[in-house]
């Protein structure tokens, strides 16, 4: 399954509700990107989503 290595952030499951409020199952999917990043000097790839590479790079 998909997780962000920073903030943890997964796929999480609710409901679709029609309009006549018959719920089906769905899922809720973070953008998960497959990045390079340096830490302490190394270039380390890591599964990060949209949100943490955002901060990052803001705080860059």
């Amino acid at each position: 399954m998909a997780r962000c290595d920073r903030c943890g952030k997964a796929t999480r499951f609710g409901h679709s509700v029609s309009h006549s409020h018959v719920r089906t199952k769905r899922k809720f999917k973070p953008n998960i990107q497959r990045v390079t990043v340096t830490e302490n000097g190394r270039r380390v790839r890591k599964s990060l989503c949209a949100k943490c590479i955002k901060t990052m790079s803001r705080n860059a």
